[in-house]
């Protein structure tokens, strides 16, 4: 999502730079102006003046302020998680969140829990699909059903919310009840070398293994899917099962927060609470229901087509510009 904002702003006539120290990688296309660090953390003296400053995670967030307080610029977090909820360090990362009052938030379920808990009110700013995203028609109604989800790297302790346990336990489930069913698990290749765990989820015979080296073979095989599974608890705002709607994949998913900005239960998803335990119900509905599952994945698609990133730039751009005109 930063580099998508930066690159669109950019693209928009802003002068954007980002600030990263010299171990720090740039997975995606970055069309901008990126100012390394002489040391390995960012300090007050890395940060050049600007109209705007970003911090984009809890451990940036005070010297962003610090710059900010010294007249480099309006201080402007935008909160891609919220990190108290899921990553070790709750203490600091709550208290963060009492740096400043300019904040971007990914989804109205963000937003009120920050407010309860911070008393700020974000400005909402939701994700996008890249355009790379589309239904490629490749579906075949004589084929086997293809069921599929993403699956990432858990050694760190970040990937807990993803519920991916429960979700190899329902694949598993579901296999041996229709073993005529594809079951695809899919994983960014090099998260697959550096795991265990993801390495023996994949070696498992039940399942397909697939690593997209790209977001265009990604695609492809999201546009074989007939069924795409989230099962992530908690998300501020999940853009696997949108990219998959994009696709014309119907979307059974477990409630994460964020999802419930584009996720209508029955109307273009199925969707439930971790704790009724229904994933392996709601996928045995769509593989028995062909009807529902084509109504649904018709609406998963119309609705994904509004969730574009040229939307989330206007909107970053009319948050900051409401931010820099605040006393």
């Amino acid at each position: 999502m930063l580099v998508e904002l930066a690159n669109g702003l950019s693209q928009k006539g802003h002068d954007v730079a980002v600030v990263m120290p010299p171990q720090g990688a740039i997975e995606y296309p970055l069309q901008v102006r990126v100012i390394r660090t002489k040391g390995q953390n960012i300090t007050i003296n890395d940060i050049p003046r600007s109209n705007v400053i970003v911090s984009n995670f809890y451990t940036l967030t005070s010297v962003c302020e610090q710059a900010s307080r010294a007249g480099k610029g309006t201080h402007v977090r935008i909160s891609l998680c919220y990190e108290p909820v899921f990553l070790p360090d709750h203490e600091a990362s709550f208290k963060s969140y009492h740096r400043s009052k300019n904040l971007v938030v990914l989804s109205n379920w963000q937003q009120q829990l920050i407010k309860l808990n911070h008393g700020i009110e974000g400005s909402i700013v939701p994700v996008g699909i890249s355009g790379s995203f589309r239904n490629l028609g490749n579906r075949r109604s004589n084929k086997n059903l293809e069921v599929s989800a993403i699956v990432r790297i858990q050694e760190g302790g970040y990937s807990w919310h993803r519920e991916q346990e429960y979700l190899i336990e329902t694949f598993t489930a579901l296999k041996k009840k229709y073993p005529r069913v594809t079951f695809n698990l899919i994983s960014p290749p090099n998260e697959v070398k550096s795991s265990p765990t993801l390495q023996q989820y994949h070696l498992k015979h039940s399942f397909q293994s697939l690593r997209p080296r790209d977001d265009v073979q990604l695609n492809r095989f999201l546009s074989k899917t007939d069924i795409f599974v989230s099962s992530s608890s908690i998300d501020t705002a999940s853009l696997p099962g949108l990219e998959a709607m994009k696709c014309g994949a119907a979307l059974a998913t477990v409630y994460s927060g964020g999802n419930m900005d584009y996720c209508r239960h029955g109307e273009n998803c199925l969707l439930s609470y971790r704790h009724e335990n229904k994933l392996f119900e709601h996928i045995s509905t769509l593989i028995n229901n062909p009807q529902l599952r084509h109504k649904i994945a018709i609406k998963g698609e119309k609705e994904a087509a509004k969730w574009t990133w040229n939307r989330s730039v206007n909107l970053f751009e009319l948050a900051i510009k409401r931010f820099m005109n605040r006393r």
